[in-house]
């Protein structure tokens, strides 16, 4: 362990074969172990007292890493605020043979300080030295934001479900009941799995909730499932030497080669144990891809609901995805995107976060192609619906294709004309304030900058969109609009 300036942490470790799946790969486990270690240090290194998990943010895994190569965690302190603070965690994995590093995972946590005694605390302000800390700083606030609305947003979105399930639930050839997917498993709380305040350690908690749901996942496939992603989090409660802890698992809903798996943890005293009346601790929902013996992705089936408790888990985990999509290309990728940019008709628009059915495109006769063979493609989620307007989307490893649709009465012509002038959208689309073309491509195509409205007292929302009007080539071809 390598200390570092004030409120970062270094950790380095090598992977053994006691670290590794029964495919050589570093077990997920292991990994928040050591991910929740190194941040609960960095936390302790700037409070100068004990400190607590509190909650993680959604965990992006991009890379494995293999027995024989090193891990190094580099944990810091974004932001302190009143009792709490923002712990950035970055992990990288270098192979010893080539030298080469690669990005593992970009991670958020939030730790509370505990107090001595009946002392108050008040945490002392993170000192910026770079301009890189000053981004990271101001985006702490962002994010905290985020946690902050997490439990409303999500019941808002569970309220908003209901007017679509008509679109979810429609029984499916091939979609199966995730009834043999449950799993339950006990552990027994020793000393080595105390931390230094005597509770259950954070770490050790997330890796018995992976390794219940890896099964989990595996009994829907039959496969090696791996982890992609965990959703956010927070500890609700803790636990102590001498608890019982109770995992259950369930697989809650597939997208193409994705499966979430949600899993509840219970704590039970010796006389909780015996009156059969826990305390709920956690809930965690993990993301997992799985391949065949060939190293190819395998496609999950769809998930039937049959019971109350399916179609719960099921709209939740739709939700969840949702509000994943959100947080992945809003707040932990921000960036600034200049309001008018050259276009080179050459090459793809690189700073447009939302590439609106135009996944990679370059401005061309073939555009319309490109967005029929885009619409063709398997995957698209029903995300959304008011009214007779439905909104999907398509991720695919970091792309986000967005489909509005809307059927109308009007002719093909007419609405055309409607739908692609963007500047009078607002006559018409609550959900546009302003658009304002800032620069025309060419005749047909141009960049359109619009403003969104306020939504529950935040911050107004606005976008760069290219339009293109252009008519399609070949007769008898449907006219798209990018």
């Amino acid at each position: 362990m390598e200390q570092r300036a004030s409120g970062e942490v270094l950790m380095s470790q090598a992977i053994q074969p006691a670290h590794a799946t029964a495919r050589g790969e570093l077990s997920a486990g292991q990994l928040l172990k050591w991910i929740d270690t190194t941040a609960c240090l960095a936390a302790e290194k700037h409070a100068g007292v004990s400190c607590v998990t509190a909650s993680v943010d959604d965990i992006q895994f991009e890379e494995t890493a293999r027995v024989g190569q090193v891990i190094t965690i580099r944990a810091k302190v974004t932001r302190a605020f009143s009792t709490s603070m923002e712990i950035s965690i970055k992990v990288m994995v270098q192979d010893m043979l080539t030298g080469i590093e690669k990005l593992v995972s970009v991670a958020f946590s939030t730790f509370v300080a505990k107090p001595v005694g009946k002392e108050k605390i008040h945490l002392k302000p993170v000192t910026l030295l770079t301009e890189q800390d000053h981004v990271e700083h101001n985006l702490a606030a962002e994010r905290r934001k985020v946690r902050l609305q997490h439990e409303d947003t999500f019941n808002n979105l569970m309220k908003e479900s209901s007017k679509f399930d008509d679109l979810l639930f429609d029984e499916e050839e091939g979609a199966v009941s995730t009834r043999g997917t449950s799993v339950q498993s006990i552990e027994l709380v020793l000393p080595p799995h105390a931390n230094h305040h005597g509770n259950t350690f954070g770490g050790q908690i997330m890796a018995w909730m992976e390794t219940v749901a890896t099964i989990s996942a595996s009994r829907l496939c039959w496969a090696h499932p791996f982890l992609k992603s965990i959703d956010m989090f927070k500890f609700r409660g803790p636990s102590t030497v001498g608890d019982r802890l109770v995992f259950t698992a369930i697989v809650n809903n597939t997208f193409q080669t994705c499966v979430e798996v949600g899993v509840r943890v219970e704590a039970f005293d010796c006389q909780e144990w015996a009156e059969g009346r826990g305390r709920h601790i956690n809930s965690a929902f993990l993301i997992y891809n799985a391949a065949d013996d060939k190293e190819n992705l395998i496609t999950f089936p769809r998930i039937q609901p049959i019971s109350k408790d399916d179609f719960r888990r099921y709209r939740g985990a739709i939700a969840r995805k949702r509000i994943r999509l959100g947080r992945k290309y809003v707040i932990s990728h921000k960036e600034e995107v200049p309001l008018c940019i050259h276009w080179d008709i050459s090459k793809q628009f690189p700073n447009c976060r939302l590439r609106m059915l135009c996944r990679q495109a370059s401005l061309s006769d073939s555009n319309v192609e490109a967005l029929k063979k885009l619409a063709a493609k398997r995957g698209w989620e029903v995300t959304s619906t008011v009214e007779k307007i439905k909104i999907y989307t398509l991720e695919e490893h970091d792309v986000l294709s967005v489909w509005v649709e809307k059927h109308v009465g009007s002719p093909a012509h007419l609405a055309y004309r409607l739908l692609s002038d963007f500047t009078k959208r607002p006559l018409w689309d609550p959900h546009c304030v302003s658009c304002e073309v800032i620069d025309w491509v060419s005749e047909d195509d141009q960049l359109c900058h619009i403003t969104c409205p306020v939504l529950n007292d935040d911050k107004p929302k606005d976008l760069v969109v290219l339009i293109s009007r252009r008519k399609p080539l070949k007769d008898g071809c449907k006219t798209g609009i990018q």
